[in-house]
Parts: C-alpha cells; structure tokens; sequence
C-alpha cells in the first residue's frame, strides 16, 4: 500500500477522485486531504506519504511553491488541472502524469499504474542501498551499520546498541550514547540482521544487545535490567532459548 494525500479546494474533484481510487486502485492508501497550501504542508511533513496528487493551483497560489518548500525527493507528484498550460512545468518538477479535469476512470488507473511502478523502483533501490551500506559498514573493523530514518542514514557501532524497540513500522535504537534513533524499517529486519550471537528477541517488541544486561531475575518469562536502566519482561515462550544462551 502507498500512502497518498489529494489535495485539491474543490470538494466535488476530490470526492470524484476518491472514489475512483478507493474502488479501482487498491495499492493506494488514502491517509489524508487538503484544501490549502498551508494545511497541504504540514500534512505532508506530518504524514510523509509516498504520493500525493494535488490541483496546480489552489486559492490563486501555485502549488509549485509547495514542492519549493517541501525539497523533498522521497515524494512522488501526480498534478491535476483544468488546463494543460501548466503541464510542461509539471514535467521539470518530474511530476509522474498530469490529469486533466475532470478527471475519469482511465487517466487515473494510467496515472496510478505509473506511480506505484516509480515508487516501487525506488523502495527497491533504497533497500539495495542499505544492504549495500549495511554490508561494508559490518565488514568493517568499527562493526557499524547503517540505520535509515526518515532524513537519511545514521551510521551507529553494533557494540553501542543497548536495546531495539518495535513502534509499528518503525524502530526505536537506543545507543549508549543515550541516543533514541528512529529507524524506518521493522524490528523484524533487525533481528535477521544483527549478530545472533550478540542480540537475542527477549519479546516480540524488544530485541535486546545480551552484553549490555545488567542482571536477570527469575519469574514466570523473568525480567531483564538493560544498562540504561530500562526493565523488559521476557516473553514466556522465549524463556527456555533465552536461558540457553549462558548454560
């Protein structure tokens, strides 16, 4: 699913097109709309979504002020107008189509076949490119990897990871530095990824750095005390493998 935002001030434009991804479209999740620049703005920073479409002008102002503002290249631009003066701009600010108004059922399943075709293409690549990243850094002798947020990379010593904390889609690092890092893959990813011999999955939210316990208590999963102080409950179903790392 590829989290989209429409932005348009005409109501019945908006209700048109959300009806025609809605039932048409099923790789796109709608997560919001808006009806000015301002709202349109603080939307996308909020959100971050992989798409937005939105209407050239709104309110007598170009929304071209908006991609000005955002500079952000991990967003895709579908445009719609009612008039194609502005579609040769549209193409130098790489927008993936230009609809015209109003808009029917086949430009939009073009438009939208094309976004999640680029959109895809550049998950695909990113990934590559943390794998890429990933792999030199742990290879190397400082044992680091490369953690994606949503502004880039923050490349952090293995040794220094206290602790890892499932958010959702997202991932909490907390470092010795006394650093919370907000990594935009899944625990999951960084259970496969780091060391078994030094990080055990204690919980289905906590993957846990076993050199940076501080004491074990024993209970019906038991209780571990990280070195930043932070108390994890074991998982029962995880006790007997936990255990099984220092007989």
């Amino acid at each position: 699913m590829f989290k989209t935002i429409i932005v348009d001030e005409d109501i019945k434009i908006v209700q048109a097109l959300k009806k025609l991804l809605i039932e048409h479209c099923p790789m796109i999740e709608l997560v919001g709309e808006a009806r000015s620049l301002p709202v349109a703005f603080k939307l996308i920073q909020k959100i971050k979504p992989a798409l937005v479409i939105l209407d050239v002008v709104i309110s007598k102002q170009s929304t071209f002020q908006l991609l000005d503002k955002l500079k952000d290249n991990h967003i895709e631009f579908v445009f719609i107008s009612a008039h194609e003066k502005y579609s040769y701009k549209a193409i130098k600010y790489n927008a993936i189509d230009y609809l015209i108004k109003p808009v029917n059922l086949a430009q939009v399943k073009v438009a939208m076949d094309k976004a999640i075709k680029k959109i895809s293409e550049k998950q695909v690549n990113h990934h590559l490119s943390l794998m890429i990243a990933n792999i030199k850094s742990v290879q190397s002798q400082f044992q680091k990897i490369a953690v994606p947020t949503l502004e880039g990379f923050i490349f952090v010593l293995i040794d220094d990871i206290i602790r890892c904390e499932a958010k959702g889609v997202y991932t909490y690092i907390y470092t010795t530095k006394k650093e919370r890092i907000i990594a935009s893959k899944n625990i999951k990813e960084y259970e496969e990824f780091l060391p078994q011999k030094k990080f055990f999955r204690i919980h289905n939210s906590h993957l846990v750095n076993i050199n940076r316990m501080l004491r074990y208590s024993k209970g019906r999963g038991g209780m571990v005390v990280m070195e930043d102080g932070t108390q994890i409950e074991v998982a029962t179903r995880r006790k007997s493998d936990f255990l099984e790392l220092f007989s």
